[in-house]
């Protein structure tokens, strides 16, 4: 076996893939041209293509070169979900996340060497063919009965889809063969859910131009309970600063739950198979430590964020339970923190039972007080011991924030302006 298909199966990083043999002897002849593609459906790339991302740095790293593609034709449509048809955005709106997810995908793999990485838009070659073409070349080679069986396809025909979500995978097929002819790609990898289109588009080499090519799609993430990995209450956990600041980022990856972080540690981290079992065996020991769970933030958080980030982010997490001074962290982080805890806005200065109040850490005034008196009430990591504390301009971090905490955990605050 192949040695690297042998670590992508230990850190669970393959669901499917076409024949397995062929491939890692494929990857054991030469190197090898592949493709990961991202559709500009939303401003930024999020957790669930983080895996994607990884997998291509891992591939690259192992001798082997990628075309990273983000999808300015493919992205004017959507693949079909289950939910329903796709709001459709304009070109305009479609171009500019095309740039803004390229910039994003760029940070992942290498673009120098001999292996560099080449990115790609599928709009290139899609908007210079007619419609004639596109059916006479493309169409002929996709029975109907086929495209009907596609599990999203079969779910969605008593709703109604579209012709336009119908004929999607059509598109992302003829990428692959767009790919294969101009620049020798012969494997294409995804995620499980888009594993009827990477075999579309396998299955369209072999029918246009008896190629053999290859595929193989990593398995979707999950919580423990079975729910999709990378939503939150608050949405989904993007890897653009701007819609997920770095605190939070690093926060959501250090509250994994103990019984799936050795499994995203496999699948984000590039520790050693030596290290991730020795983090295994201390979680298991004492998992109060929670030293996989810090591993795991920092790695990735490192990747996404870069390690002047992930420090912040860390440094604003030991400062906010009182294990470090606030008055160190940067406006900028403290800003990222009072957004995560939802801090309230206001224009003039509350008193302190006011602030606890407005910043959901009691009910009242009255329980204010309640906190105070019991010796449970900080402003800015400092004991509150009079309930009658007007908050002053020296009270704010920054000029701006008051961090309020009740008890060791229930954290808030106020931002003035």
């Amino acid at each position: 076996m192949n040695a690297l298909l042998e670590d992508l199966k230990w850190r669970g990083l393959i669901a499917h893939s076409t024949d397995e043999e062929a491939l890692a002897a494929h990857l054991d002849a030469a190197p090898v041209n592949f493709y990961v593609g991202f559709d500009p459906t939303a401003p930024s790339v999020h957790t669930g293509n983080l895996v994607q991302l990884l997998l291509a740095r891992r591939l690259q790293q192992a001798g082997h070169k990628p075309y990273m593609l983000v999808g300015g034709a493919t992205g004017l449509i959507g693949d079909p979900k289950e939910a329903g048809e796709r709001t459709m955005n304009s070109a305009e709106v479609v171009a500019g996340w095309v740039e803004r997810i390229r910039s994003q995908v760029e940070r992942f793999v290498d673009f120098d060497g001999p292996g560099s990485a080449t990115m790609v838009n599928n709009l290139d070659w899609t908007q210079q063919i007619s419609v004639l073409d596109f059916l006479r070349d493309v169409g002929k080679h996709f029975p109907v009965n086929r495209m009907l069986a596609r599990d999203v396809v079969a779910r969605r025909l008593e709703a109604g889809i579209s012709y336009t979500e119908f004929s999607y995978v059509l598109l992302q097929s003829m990428d692959y063969r767009e790919l294969n002819r101009r620049h020798g790609v012969t494997l294409q990898t995804g995620g499980s859910d888009q594993w009827g289109n990477i075999t579309a588009g396998v299955e369209l080499l072999r029918r246009s131009d008896q190629e053999r090519v290859h595929a193989l799609a990593t398995p979707l993430l999950t919580k423990a309970d079975g729910t999709k990995f990378g939503k939150t209450e608050s949405g989904t956990v993007w890897l653009d600063e701007g819609l997920t600041s770095a605190y939070a980022f690093h926060q959501f990856f250090l509250n994994a739950e103990d019984a799936k972080v050795i499994d995203y540690l496999k699948v984000f981290s590039f520790r050693s198979r030596e290290e991730i079992e020795e983090l295994e065996r201390a979680t298991a020991a004492e998992p109060f430590r929670r030293a996989a769970q810090r591993a795991l933030a920092d790695d990735v958080t490192d990747l996404v964020h870069g390690t002047a980030e992930r420090k912040a982010a860390s440094d604003a997490a030991a400062a906010l339970f009182g294990k470090g001074d606030l008055a160190d962290l940067p406006a900028s982080t403290l800003d990222q923190v009072m957004t995560e805890v939802g801090a309230a806005r206001v224009n003039t200065l509350p008193s302190i039972t006011e602030a606890m109040t407005l910043a959901g850490l009691v009910d009242s005034k009255s329980a204010a007080r309640r906190a105070i008196s019991e010796g449970g009430a900080y402003l800015n990591n400092v004991k509150v011991t009079d309930a009658d504390l007007q908050l002053a301009p020296e009270h704010l971090l920054a000029n701006r924030f008051a961090v309020l905490r009740r008890g060791r955990r229930t954290v808030g605050g106020v931002v003035l302006g």
